[in-house]
């Protein structure tokens, strides 16, 4: 009986003890939302006519875009002391997942039509920004969600 309880446990050991080591080679987290912050430099004396714009213009568009479902949400970061060369706003949008992104340019396009009006129309607002900001760029990231 020994021998027989002694096999049984040593079976169960030889079982759990890969389950048990495959928990260790499972992930520690899961893809959560997706995150593209633009990275804005205000020129010398236009960081009020810029946020002017971003709380009229930008977020009635990224209100649109929210109510279509093309984003989640959207918040506005300022930069504290930004050291040369660096951003002074962030503009983030938050997407469900990288899926978003595989959106047809045609619909795109639509989307963007229907928030700003005409391609002209929009480029020549994008163009008139420019006196009073530099767009220094994108950084796109997925939030890690921790088990």
């Amino acid at each position: 009986m020994k021998h027989l309880l002694a096999a049984i446990a040593a079976s169960a050991a030889f079982i759990a003890g890969p389950a048990l080591a495959a928990g260790d080679d499972t992930p520690s987290f899961e893809n959560g939302p997706v995150w593209d912050f633009g990275q804005i430099q205000t020129k010398d004396g236009h960081f009020d006519d810029y946020m002017k714009w971003v709380s009229t213009e930008w977020k009635a568009q990224e209100e649109a875009l929210k109510k279509a479902g093309v984003i989640v949400d959207y918040k506005v970061y300022l930069v504290d002391h930004p050291r040369q060369g660096e951003p002074d706003i962030l503009l983030a949008q938050e997407y469900k997942n990288m899926a978003a992104f595989d959106t047809p340019v045609a619909q795109q396009y639509a989307m963007q039509a229907k928030i700003a009006g005409s391609i002209v129309q929009s480029d020549k607002a994008q163009a008139a920004r420019g006196s009073i900001r530099t767009v220094l760029g994108s950084v796109l990231v997925r939030e890690a969600k921790l088990k």
